[in-house]
């Protein structure tokens, strides 16, 4: 898959945020706030998936894929709900 570089910045912001919320645990940070950024990550996670699947939409269009494919792609974002 041609990815783009703005999905790879999101994953690796995705990866900070991880990171952050691994330190904040073995700070002993308040659940309430380790739960708000581990919300943040899974929202930002639905965002690139959100992103990929249209990108995939995108160079299906191009190639004059079938509607199978069309549809395929559709179900991975459905799926990623």
């Amino acid at each position: 898959m041609k990815c783009d570089a703005k999905i790879v910045n999101r994953i690796k912001r995705s990866e900070g945020q991880l990171h952050g919320i691994l330190k904040m645990l073995e700070e002993e940070k308040d659940c309430k706030d380790i739960v708000n950024q581990l919300s943040a990550v899974r929202s930002s996670v639905d965002r690139i998936i959100a992103l990929i699947v249209v990108n995939n939409l995108k160079q299906l269009s191009d190639t004059n894929a079938s509607e199978n494919d069309i549809e395929e792609a559709v179900e991975l974002l459905m799926k990623s709900r």
